[in-house]
């Protein structure tokens, strides 16, 4: 879909709303809590953000995106580039963090992490279910959406300030202790649902949900830069360390499929003749790997591998 920029909003030094509107007027997708949408980004990449209200409004989409400090082009382009007017490619994907009916709630975010929470909430209130809110940020200012939270919630909310201080982390286990008849939805970085998951390994299966959009680590530290050609046209690449192969194909035109970029769903799967690679995804079967990367994740081992492109 060709969706256009109608509003832009500040919500915190790092956080961006963007409220996106179909170019042709026509009616999107309707989109339930916990859905997430595809924006091919202006510098080209593709990232997954999750849509902040759901409901009836099927003519707009609304995403919160945070400025990533260590961004390769998607988070930093929408906050640079994506101006008022700028058309955008989006795509809608599975809900793969749907809200369930009629239980009760828990529901945990962190940071970022609260959009698809946020969304949750809407949701149970307006149908009148029963729910607590968890909503961890590092201070008030840059708690996205907390005062419209707190409207919402009243007192089923629970904000706490870190304040940068580890000291001063929420404690979780009066929270989770006791396995009640909620069913837990978290999203947030990778430390909290980690110590979620933790203190819920009691809870009965089924009952403790996630979200997380970067199941790998894409860039890792002692990354190094590598070669790749292109089998067909004996075109050679330069990887530069911080940068993955499909980014670099893209840099030097070649324009290749792909969705998730995160590893998962399969799209920019390549063969390859020659070479080592260092195997990041978490789509390939393990008799894949043999002649088959992930361009947008995984890496070469040495210096150099050849793409049967």
């Amino acid at each position: 879909m060709k969706l256009h920029v109608t509003a832009r909003r500040t919500l915190t030094p790092e956080i961006e709303e963007f409220t996106l509107t179909p170019v042709d007027g026509q009616q999107l997708p309707p989109a339930e809590p916990g859905s997430h949408i595809s924006i091919t980004t202006p510098s080209g990449a593709h990232r997954y953000y999750s849509l902040v209200y759901s409901g009836d409004n099927l003519s707009a989409y609304t995403v919160a995106i945070k400025k990533e400090p260590n961004s390769r082009g998607g988070s930093k382009s929408m906050h640079e580039q994506a101006t008022v007017s700028t058309v955008l490619d989006v795509e809608t994907s599975d809900n793969e963090f749907p809200l369930g009916p009629k239980h009760d709630a828990l529901l945990i975010g962190g940071g970022i992490g609260i959009t698809p929470i946020y969304s949750m909430a809407q949701r149970l209130k307006a149908e009148g279910r029963k729910f607590r809110v968890v909503y961890l940020a590092r201070s008030y200012e840059k708690a996205a959406y907390a005062d419209e939270l707190q409207e919402l919630c009243g007192d089923a909310i629970t904000i706490h300030y870190s304040e940068g201080d580890s000291s001063n982390a929420f404690d979780f286990w009066d929270l989770l202790m006791t396995p009640t008849q909620e069913h837990i939805y978290c999203c947030g970085p990778t430390s909290l649902m980690e110590e979620v998951k933790g203190g819920t390994g009691h809870w009965p299966d089924g009952r403790v949900h996630f979200e997380e959009f970067m199941p790998v680590e894409i860039i890792r530290d002692g990354d190094t830069e590598f070669t790749v050609e292109l089998a067909k046209s004996g075109e050679t690449i330069t990887v530069p360390a911080d940068h993955t192969i499909l980014e670099a194909l893209r840099a030097n035109g070649h324009d290749f499929s792909s969705s998730c970029e995160t590893g998962t769903c399969g799209t920019c799967k390549c063969k390859y003749t020659e070479g080592e690679v260092d195997h990041r995804d978490l789509a390939l079967m393990d008799d894949e790997k043999s002649d088959t990367i992930m361009l947008c994740v995984s890496r070469a081992k040495g210096d150099r591998l050849v793409l049967d492109i």
